[in-house]
Formats: structure tokens, sequence, C-alpha cells
């Protein structure tokens, strides 16, 4: 690999700095350093030179499958009409929607899907990404009816509603087969983002969707960094640049878990050396959650998905167990208006938390959880530091944080969300985002916009 010079850089608010990376790794970096013998070499103009951005949370097949995907919620889709027409021109012999909204039609089954588009298979996903709703004949090909999976709700006469909750790989399973979806054009837009590694939150991956993302990898359609979530134990990675995290549970709202059973699961992982991401965005799921670790207690690495309702009595409980927080303050410009409508007004200060988790020491890392929320991490950035709903509405003023707190909830390594920020010096990876302009610029008005050079590895993936 040809060595490559980023030269007349902003770097910690020095400008004219340069960086040299050498073998996928920063070997130089300093004011006034000239390229020697055979190097490639980007003049940065000024512009700030950033580490490569990570996402903590993201569902990557998801996201890729999304994009041929119909859209089955606002902005387009606002009516029961506007989501018949949507299903009903919708291409191919089956139908996949996503982005559910109740307020479109209300709560769906298969009778409602059935009088707005019966002719082909048609399953349709909730926002949340918890549930699935089928219409007949997709309920008939998936078997529904002969189904013993708990996430299969039946009405009260035992026959099936079409509504499937947390039950993704099992559902793709039983249906017609298709492949996982192919991972390039996320991985070039992702890289446009100035992001350079990934976790995949995805519990639970099935062999063929843990295949496929390694041979992304491998293959370079995806060139970020990954790390895994859902990688069974003893799985070997390939590659160092591939990496297991803690193992994903879910804690469904439409069933949560005995205490006792939680918290002998938790122990059982961190027995096997592992610690836990636990998905949880509600009160309730976080009461069992908080009492489980406060029984078993944490171990370094541990996390809350979401903690999209935490109160603030329990800040201090986060901060004395050493639990961090993964959250996507995305979803407040992305469904806050949503959540003005349905959330109870006494829950809605307790949203998203961010700044008082920082000012009380609980470790926060900022996401996307696409694609059930904005993919662009310059969008959450600007989210987090307005907390502005789509109508203009400001969901909890006291959390806003300020743009190099949400930047640095970008910027902690995969295997330490919320940790320190990763710093651009001699010895790190060549993982690097080169803007525009200086960091200050940019942060004053983030946008995607801003990243004009992408680097992983000492490699150019993106500018």
């Amino acid at each position: 690999m040809t060595p490559l010079m980023l030269r007349d850089v902003e770097l910690g608010g020095v400008p004219g700095s340069a960086v040299v990376i050498r073998d996928g790794v920063i070997a130089e970096v300093g004011v006034g350093l000239e390229p020697t013998g055979n190097i490639d070499v980007i003049d940065g103009a000024g512009g700030a030179l950033v580490p490569g951005l990570h996402d903590h949370h993201i569902h990557l097949h998801a996201t890729a499958a999304e994009r041929s995907s119909v859209r089955c919620g606002p902005p387009h889709v606002r009516t029961p009409d506007d989501l018949a027409r949507v299903l009903r021109t919708a291409p191919g012999d089956s139908v996949r929607g996503v982005g559910y909204f109740e307020s479109v039609a209300g709560e769906l089954d298969s009778e409602a899907l059935d009088r707005m588009h019966a002719r082909r298979p048609v399953r349709v996903q909730h926002r949340s990404g918890a549930l699935w709703v089928l219409n007949s004949a997709a309920a008939a090909l998936a078997g529904l009816d002969a189904a013993d999976h708990p996430g299969v709700e039946r009405y009260g006469d035992g026959r099936p509603t079409g509504r499937v909750w947390r039950a993704d790989t099992w559902l793709r399973d039983r249906l017609p087969p298709t492949a996982p979806p192919p991972l390039d054009a996320i991985g070039a837009q992702l890289a446009a983002y100035g992001i350079t590694g990934l976790t995949d939150a995805t519990p639970d991956l099935s062999p063929s969707s843990l295949a496929a993302l390694v041979g992304a990898h491998g293959g370079g359609a995806l060139p970020q960094r990954l790390h895994l979530l859902g990688a069974p134990s003893g799985f070997v990675s390939p590659s160092g640049t591939l990496t297991t995290g803690p193992y994903k549970i879910v804690l469904a709202d439409s069933g949560l878990p005995d205490l006792d059973v939680l918290a002998e699961t938790i122990r059982d992982v961190h027995a096997a050396g592992r610690g836990v991401a636990v998905h949880c965005v509600s009160r309730e799921a976080f009461a069992i959650l908080l009492a489980a670790f406060t029984e078993v207690g944490a171990r370094p690495g541990d996390r809350i998905e979401h903690g999209a309702l935490i109160p603030p009595e329990s800040i201090d409980d986060l901060r004395r167990l050493g639990v961090r927080v993964v959250s996507q303050p995305g979803f407040l410009s992305d469904r806050g208006d949503s959540y003005l409508r349905d959330v109870d007004p006494r829950d809605r200060g307790d949203l998203y938390r961010c700044r008082s988790l920082l000012d009380a020491g609980v470790p926060l890392a900022l996401s996307s959880d696409a694609p059930y929320g904005p993919l662009d991490p310059w969008a959450i950035i600007a989210a987090a530091t307005t907390r502005t709903t789509e109508s203009g509405a400001v969901l909890g003023h006291s959390e806003i944080l300020d743009p190099s707190q949400a930047l640095a909830g970008f910027l902690s390594a995969a295997d330490d969300p919320g940790g320190k920020p990763r710093t651009i010096r001699v010895g790190q990876p060549g993982d690097l985002v080169l803007l525009h302009a200086p960091l200050a610029d940019v942060l004053a008005a983030p946008s995607s916009s801003a990243v004009r050079t992408t680097v992983i590895g000492g490699r150019v993936v993106h500018g």
C-alpha cells in the first residue's frame, strides 16, 4: 500500500498540520511535514481532520433491504388510501413494506391488509422494527396457522392475526428464500458520511446473515471495520477488522422476561467472558433490567441499547454499576411529533437522555439504529444539539448536547462506546475524515455535505 499524506489540515484546532499513514497506521503527525519518496498526497486546504466516525448501533441487512422496500409511513403515506395505493403499485411478486405508523391506518392485522391488497403476499413492518403484519396470502406462505412461535399473535378463537412480534429470522426462514441483500451501496453511503466503523446490533445472526456480513466485509463491499453483537458464541473472526461485541439481549415489550430468567441469562453470558448489550425501550423493561444488573452485577462492556426512557432517579445507579448507554437522539427529529402525541407527558422529559447521563458520568455513545432511525450521523449530531421535532417543538431542552459532545458520541472505539474519544496520533489506525472547513464551522451547522474524504486503514474509500 502506498503511503498517504494529508497536508494543510486543521488538527486539534491547529492549522497547517499534516498526517502521514503507512501500512494502514498513522506514522507521523506534525506541522510543516513535507512529502518524501513515493507517497500519495491530499491537500486539505485548511479543512479539519477528525477520527473516523463509528455508528455504535445499526442493522446492516435491514438497512440494505429497506432500499428495495415500500415506505408505509409519513411523509408520503398518511392515510389508509395512501397505504393501499403504495401496496397496490409496488413492483414484484410480493410486497415488503417498512416504516409503518399507526397514525396511517391504526393497528393493522391480516384482515386490514387484505382490504388494502390481497392479490399478492404482503408483509409490513412497524416503524420500531419489532412487529411484522402479514396479509392472508403471506400468512399462508409462512404457515402461521400451525406455527408455535411465541411471537405469533392470535385471535381469541386461535386464528393468527397476521401480527408477528420479534421474529425476523424465524419469519424469513418460513417465507420463500431470498439471499441477504448486498451491502455495497450501504457501505459507500456510510463512507460518504465519514463512518469508518460499524456495530451491527442484529441479535442472533443466522448462519446465512453472518456469512453474508463476513463476505461483504472481507470482499470490500463493506469497507468499514465491523463489530458484531449478534455473533454466536465461539465465532472466530477471519480478520482483525471484524470483531465480536457483547451478546445482544432483547427485552421485548410484547413479552417482558421474568427477572430471575433475565438475571440468569446475564450471569451465564458474563461467565462465558462476554458482556451484554440489552435492548431496552420502556420504563418497565428498564426497571427489570436495572434490577437484574443490581442482582448479578455488571462487567466492563455491558451496555443498554436505546435507553429510550430512563427515570432520573436511576441515573446514579447506572453510573455506580458502570453500565453505558448507546442512544439515538435522531429519533427526536424523526419521530418527535409522534412522541408528543403518544407518550405520556410525564415521560417526555425522560426520552433519549443525553446531557444528564454525561453530567452524571454515565458513558454515552450515539448511533443511528438504521433503518429504524436516520442513517446520517451528522443529522443525528444536529438532532442531539437541538432536540427539535419536525414541527419545531423541543423535546427535553435540558438534555441538549453541545456540538463537540455530540460528535464525541461517534468517536469512541467499538469496544468502548461512550469511552474516551479516539484521537489522531502516531500508532493509531489510519481511519480519518477530512472535512471541507474548520471544525468549528462544521459543528455550527452539522451536515454530511461537510465530508470531503474518508480514509479507512490508509485507503481512501470516499472522495
